[in-house]
């Protein structure tokens, strides 16, 4: 495995030509101090994953989960072969009702149910207007996407945006893409007022609902609910591999959609069904969410800890945000690195975000919050940053 200073060795006369081009594309990696690695937890302190409410750290999920005999360790095939289940549907009307929309599709992942939406929903004759900052999988499936009229429009910036769509309106459909909360800075999108937008344009929004789904809103029902737009927002994301401590995704909308989307989108259509666990997993973590018992206050209360600390320090380079995702912009690859080393070893996990995952001059320390960490271990954060 390649280290930050290591280079591909083996001599180009001993390599084929497809193999010299990646030891190149490697070497250039290494020599910018952008290799990306492969790593196990290190730390002590979890400022770094997204398992914000705790649900895999402190085991709750594996304890709320009383495994069904029936339940499987795999699912024989597509959904639309062998591998739909009655347990799967339920599930699918459970998410459904708790975001208040008609109908949900399962997804294998949150990468899949963005890219089967976004691909199969638009055509050449459709025009994409998505943020810059939209993640990697939201950008896969518009490249996906048939249409030659693909824009972006500066991040969460409304007066872009309407210029956009008043210059796009005539030439046919039109989709506006973006997330509820940004991965990389943790904030929030303007969704009230891209939604009034969209509405007078005649353009249908997506939301990707990844890291709002149960961190946001009282039921960590996301922010398109918490606002009460889930009539005014064409389609939404939410995964279950950050806050529900699980696996899968679902897009939630309309039956129209729905059906659409079984018959269209090929992430759906030509993949191996998640299994009865991963069913059964995310069902018990959406009957959290809606039972007696469920609270993200704890979170919010760190959260707003944090941003007090951020106040009483005066430290510069924090981004703005009331989400579990705080950012710490410091402007440099290997200065990125030194900072993370210094806390990995005081025992606290917080990792680098690189350029080429962050523009240049972005790079960043990425602290995730989680329900489990505590005023201490923020404190503990903040005497190491102040001493890097």
């Amino acid at each position: 495995m390649l280290t930050a200073t290591q280079k591909i060795t083996r001599t180009p006369c001993n390599m084929n030509r497809v193999e010299q081009y990646l030891a190149a594309k490697l070497n250039e990696r290494t020599e910018a101090g952008n290799l990306r690695q492969l790593t196990t937890r290190r730390a002590e302190v979890d400022f770094y994953s997204n398992d914000y409410l705790g649900l895999v750290t402190t085991g709750a999920l594996a304890a709320m989960m009383h495994m069904p005999g029936n339940d499987t360790t795999g699912s024989t095939g597509s959904r639309l072969l062998s591998g739909n289940t009655l347990q799967a549907e339920a599930l699918e009307q459970t998410i459904a009702a708790f975001h208040k929309a008609e109908a949900a599709l399962l997804f294998n992942s949150g990468y899949d149910a963005n890219m089967g939406l976004l691909a199969s929903i638009t055509n050449r004759h459709t025009t994409i207007l998505s943020d810059e900052l939209c993640h990697a999988s939201l950008i896969d499936g518009i490249r996906l996407s048939q249409s030659s009229r693909k824009y972006k429009f500066r991040h969460n910036d409304c007066n872009d945006l309407s210029e956009k769509l008043k210059k796009h309106n005539d030439e046919g459909q039109v989709v506006v893409v973006v997330e509820s909360i940004y991965s990389m800075d943790g904030d929030m999108a303007p969704l009230a007022d891209m939604a009034t937008l969209c509405e007078a344009h005649d353009a249908q929004l997506v939301v990707d609902e990844a890291h709002a789904t149960g961190v946001i809103g009282a039921r960590g029902e996301g922010v398109v609910s918490a606002l009460g737009l889930q009539d005014k927002v064409f389609a939404r994301v939410h995964t279950f591999g950050k806050a529900l401590g699980c696996h899968g995704a679902a897009v939630v909308g309309s039956e129209l959609l729905k059906q659409y989307l079984i018959n269209f989108a090929r992430p759906f259509i030509y993949t191996t069904a998640l299994p009865g666990h991963s069913v059964h997993a995310a069902h018990t973590a959406y009957q959290y969410l809606a039972s007696h018992s469920f609270s993200n206050k704890p979170l919010h209360d760190l959260i707003a800890y944090l941003r007090l600390r951020i106040k009483e320090t005066g430290m510069p380079g924090w981004k703005d945000s009331a989400s579990a995702i705080q950012a710490l912009i410091v402007g440099d690859n290997n200065r990125c690195r030194q900072i993370a080393a210094k806390l990995q070893q005081a025992g606290l996990q917080v990792n680098p975000i690189l350029h080429p995952t962050v523009p240049l001059g972005m790079e960043r320390l990425r602290v995730c919050l989680h329900s489990f960490n505590t005023q201490v271990q923020v404190d503990v954060l903040f005497d190491n940053l102040l001493s890097a």
